[in-house]
């Protein structure tokens, strides 16, 4: 992978930012917009980023607890984060584990928006049960315009006060709408109540405030957000403030001059008022253009993210879980950038592998499937559908045999056990025969104690991370979960297996 992004580079700077707003406070909340962990996005976008620079940040600050956010709306629906295919709550819990196996401490968990949702009562006791200490905080009336209700007794004086021990406490939260802002204004209207001096910051990765609004990086931002109708735009309150152009997104904007009425609502009392901001950018402490060291790489990224995007919505769209709408936002985005689906390699190929299995005729049940993956040196690896073996299953054994430079007529597996795992799935599981990919990675292992090409070609799976890789069809569920664990960035046409799409 062409790198464009230095992430030690970007480290010392980012950390530099925010221990100098440590310095002026006794506490500081920073609330982490985006992913804490595994920042895939980030990575995409950003070669060279590592998906965990965020923990890295933190670690490097050492002083710091996190506090996780969580809306009970989002519980009660069974909201999933696109990135891992996890619910908000088996989410929350990832996330948890993940950040104390990086040695970092979460205080507690924060349920927003809480109106006895029975999923959220549900999930509560079952985090009780984990030994977390859990919080609830319920709505508030008005919320946000009705400011001399929120900052009073009736307000965030409803909310329950989460005790920290450290000076800088993290707020962090499952996804958009996860109420890490309101959770981070509540602390601070105790804090001050109680003549505590604290800071409220925002840790956002994008927009890049100091990047053209137009740049694919900040284009690639708004694309993730589409489906939350977030917008890119020139930050007026900075504007006017420093005469500097500067980019943020509606949310931020639109908020900012109520934000910034509780903020002041709530230190107006402080005889030494430290805390001032002029604009929603100056909340942010955003350093990430510092460690971009190649434009070029970084904007061809973003364009592919572009198309990424595309793809993603467009299935979310056929599932039913997604709007047309978000799909013409994304079509707009690529018009702007003269992005076509076509600038992503692998899709025409897989177009053609399925068009070829179907003139071959070895279609599964006259299914006719194409996939494709796309090796470090640019090669593009195919594979079709058969009685056997799922498209992409087909196509990852390929890769690896071509990585471990094993010949084509070669078998990876043999074919007395793939007939046996096929009857076992049609006269017991009752499901369809062929492999998916997680069932081929088994076989392989399995084949791998007799087979030194199988065990040769196993230590080639890791060579697959990152690698792009395009489906004509929905995958499974075991292909989906396989291909992930690869790490593969998969597209798809989303196309129905039941139905042939292609015509020769």
């Amino acid at each position: 992978m062409q790198t464009g992004f230095d992430t030690e580079k970007y480290l010392k700077v980012q950390t530099k930012a925010i221990l100098d707003r440590v310095d002026k406070f006794n506490r500081l909340y920073l609330e982490f917009g985006g992913k804490l962990c595994y920042d895939f996005h980030a990575a995409r976008v950003l070669p060279g980023y590592d998906p965990n620079t965020k923990i890295k940040v933190l670690q490097e600050l050492e002083d710091v607890e996190v506090i996780f956010c969580i809306s009970a709306k989002d519980i009660q629906k069974g909201r999933i984060r696109g990135d891992f295919g996890l619910t908000y709550d088996i989410s929350a819990l990832k996330t948890i584990n993940d950040l104390r196996g990086f040695g970092l401490d979460v205080s507690a968990v924060v349920i927003n928006r809480f109106g006895d949702e029975l999923a959220a009562v549900k999930f509560k006791k079952y985090l009780e049960n984990l030994k977390i200490k859990v919080y609830v905080q319920p709505e508030i009336q008005g919320y946000p315009a009705d400011i001399n209700r929120i900052v009073s007794a009736n307000g965030y004086g409803r909310n329950p006060y989460i005790k920290t021990k450290k000076s800088i406490v993290v707020v962090t939260g499952a996804g958009p709408g996860s109420g890490k802002m309101s959770t981070c204004l509540s602390q601070l209207y105790y804090d001050y109540n109680n003549n505590i001096d604290s800071d409220f910051a925002k840790f956002e990765t994008f927009p890049i405030w100091n990047l053209p609004i137009d740049h694919p990086v900040n284009v690639a931002y708004e694309a993730a957000t589409a489906d939350i109708s977030d917008v890119n735009m020139v930050d007026p309150f900075h504007l006017k403030a420093y005469s500097i152009v500067a980019i943020n997104y509606n949310r931020d904007i639109e908020n900012f001059s109520i934000m910034k009425k509780i903020i002041d609502k709530i230190v107006n009392e402080s005889k030494d008022k430290k805390i001032v901001y002029n604009s929603p950018t100056d909340m942010c402490v955003n350093n990430t253009k510092e460690g971009i060291v190649d434009d070029a790489i970084v904007r061809e990224a973003a364009k592919q993210e572009l198309i990424r995007r595309y793809f993603r919505y467009k299935k979310e769209v056929f599932l039913g879980i997604e709007k047309q709408e978000t799909v013409r936002k994304l079509e707009k985005l690529m018009q702007k950038l003269s992005v076509k689906v076509e600038d992503r390699k692998v899709v025409m190929k897989a177009r053609e592998a399925a068009i070829g299995a179907r003139k071959s005729g070895k279609g599964n049940k006259g299914v006719f499937c194409g996939a494709s993956i796309e090796l470090a040196d640019g090669s593009i690896i195919t594979g079709k559908n058969s009685p056997l073996l799922h498209a992409e299953s087909a196509a990852v054994l390929n890769a690896i045999k071509e990585l471990a430079k094993i010949r084509d007529d070669i078998n990876l597996l043999p074919r007395h056990i793939i007939e046996n795992i096929n009857k076992l799935k049609k006269n017991v599981v009752r499901s369809a025969v062929s492999l998916d990919v997680e069932e081929i990675m088994i076989t392989l292992a399995i084949s791998a104690s007799a087979n030194p090409m199988a065990e040769l070609c196993i230590g080639k799976l890791a060579e697959l991370r990152n690698a792009e890789m395009h489906v004509t069809h929905l995958l499974s569920k075991g292909d989906e979960a396989g291909l992930r664990k690869l790490g593969l960035n998969v597209t798809t046409d989303a196309q129905s297996t039941r139905e042939i799409y292609f015509k020769t």
